[in-house]
């Protein structure tokens, strides 16, 4: 009875739709972060609302509520999207669910001034 079981539960997650789960996209240029994304960043001070204006040779400006100004570029290296800013250095992803695009910067290091911080993209 529960090979039965197991079998069936394996089935049905074989072949329910995916639609509306995130998944990772892989790119090949940066011009394809090409322009306006809207987020929330993180510090030590708490959540700010954050807008990054994407350029096609992955340059960037990104700048808080709170007034802060972040400059920094986003480059590949092995097939990795990374980034290097006046603040911190890290990797980036790129997912995509339900029709909408989303950047996810994550820092390196042990003390970084911002954490995570995930884009939408709007334009």
């Amino acid at each position: 009875m529960r090979m039965h079981l197991a079998l069936l539960l394996a089935v049905a997650f074989a072949v329910s739709p995916t639609d509306g789960i995130a998944g990772e996209k892989q790119i090949t240029d940066v011009k394809e972060l090409a322009g306006t994304w809207r987020g929330s960043a993180t510090s030590d001070s708490g959540v700010a609302r954050a807008t990054m204006t994407v350029k096609e040779d992955g340059s960037y400006e990104a700048s808080t509520q709170f007034g802060t100004l972040t400059v920094g570029k986003y480059s590949l290296e092995d097939g990795k999207l990374r980034y290097r800013s006046t603040l911190s250095v890290g990797t980036a992803t790129i997912s995509e669910e339900r029709g909408r695009t989303f950047l996810t910067v994550i820092p390196e290091g042990l003390k970084p001034i911002t954490g995570k911080t995930v884009y939408e993209r709007i334009k």
